[in-house]
């Protein structure tokens, strides 16, 4: 027993060096995570970049701003403004037994065997308010933009509009790609 649970406990390990961030790409039906848009008029659209897990605030934004540069590009545009930009944060608990705390089936903790757990000492062999959890928050961030395409010069001062290549170059080397 003791073996399966060193086993189990190495393959969790592994399983989770795995996971890595949502790479830069079009979402579709093999994955819900990445980009998307939809044109909702001649020179306005709405972007959105969804990451999974283990994808930051930081870069979920970034691949937004990425995508609606590429837009804008694409479209013969040289900048875009976004009017509406939001980012949505989607939490979720999740609780796992505690694999170091004491196993139904351990050899290690017996009925004759007294112990001491949540401030009192016990007789039982198993907890009667039941196992030690671990709890872990997950956080998945969904960012979403209404942008407006422009031609020729950047409108001055206003924080909302952004050069589209200004952006590829200092944001494309940033934004991890799919491999």
């Amino acid at each position: 027993m003791l073996k399966s649970a060193a086993l189990l406990a190495t393959a969790a390990l592994a399983l989770s060096a795995c996971a890595t961030a949502t790479p830069y790409g079009p979402a579709g039906p093999s994955s819900r995570y990445g980009y998307s848009e939809q044109r909702v008029d001649s020179d306005r659209y709405r972007v959105s970049f969804s990451g999974n897990s283990v994808t930051s605030r930081e870069q979920v934004e970034m691949g937004l701003l990425l995508r609606a540069a590429e837009i804008t590009l694409q479209n013969g545009a040289d900048w875009f403004a976004t009017v509406e930009r939001a980012t949505d944060r989607d939490v979720r608990f999740q609780a796992s037994p505690d694999p170091f705390f004491y196993h139904r089936y351990s050899p290690f903790w017996g009925p004759r065997w007294r112990f001491y757990h949540r401030g009192y000492w016990s007789p039982w062999r198993y907890d009667p308010f039941g196992p030690e959890l671990d709890v872990r928050e997950i956080d998945r961030y969904e960012a979403t933009a209404e942008i407006v395409l422009g031609r020729g010069r950047k409108p001055a001062g206003d924080p909302n509009a952004f050069d589209a290549r200004e952006v590829i170059d200092n944001l494309g080397p940033r934004v991890p790609r799919a491999m």
